[in-house]
């Protein structure tokens, strides 16, 4: 039986996640610097008051969904089987959420993005608010699930915070290549490429032959 908090709390992260989703639909519609609270708030079907009880301004309100699968991906991450590599977990774990997103609002459309839609990402990927969207709360949490899964201590031990320093890295990486992939290319193929690397030791890659 559900409880009443667990339904109001479902309904918080409902609204919250319609807010984001809205802010990401009018900002590939009329371009970042067109966006306002007013209308995320509109696009979303509740009050500017309301808006204003989640998230203090539109980049808060875009980088939610980034901060919340982020989240998702360390819960999956201790789900994985505990036989399972390290680095195979953690792409697993990465990659859940944006597939389940993806396949949970516009299916195969949201696989590659338009030119168009890079240009805006590449816009959002410059704002310090998007940026640093993983907090150091978050990359904390990061290195302790990781320090859980290799039976490391998070405190003492380099090799949890290491880990946590490279899905870091990797997902900066992927994120700056999938805004300037020409033609585009899906995140998560990307990303699965970027932590394929890490996990074969990141071999050198073979030169680009000159033309």
């Amino acid at each position: 039986m559900v409880t009443t908090l667990g339904l109001r709390e479902r309904k918080k992260l409902d609204t919250r996640r319609a807010l984001s989703d809205a802010a990401l639909q009018l900002m590939f519609e009329r371009g970042i610097d067109n966006v306002t609270r007013e209308a995320i708030a509109d696009r979303a079907g509740v009050s500017l008051r309301t808006f204003s009880n989640y998230f203090t301004g539109k980049y808060e309100a875009l980088a939610y969904r980034q901060t919340e699968r982020v989240r998702r991906s360390i819960a999956a991450l201790r789900q994985r089987p505990a036989d399972e590599p390290l680095w195979t977990s953690i792409t697993e774990a990465v990659l859940e959420p944006l597939v389940q997103d993806f396949n949970d609002v516009n299916g195969d459309e949201n696989w590659a993005p338009s030119r168009a839609e890079l240009a805006e990402v590449r816009k959002l990927l410059l704002s310090p608010e998007i940026r640093n969207a993983m907090t150091t709360e978050l990359f904390d949490v990061w290195v302790k699930a990781i320090a859980e899964r290799t039976g490391t201590d998070a405190a003492r031990d380099m090799y949890p915070r290491l880990a946590a320093a490279v899905v870091r890295a990797v997902f900066d990486a992927a994120m700056e290549s999938y805004a300037t992939a020409d033609p585009p290319v899906a995140v998560t193929t990307l990303l699965r490429s970027a932590f394929g690397a890490v996990a074969a030791g990141l071999p050198a890659p073979t030169p680009r032959r000159s033309r």
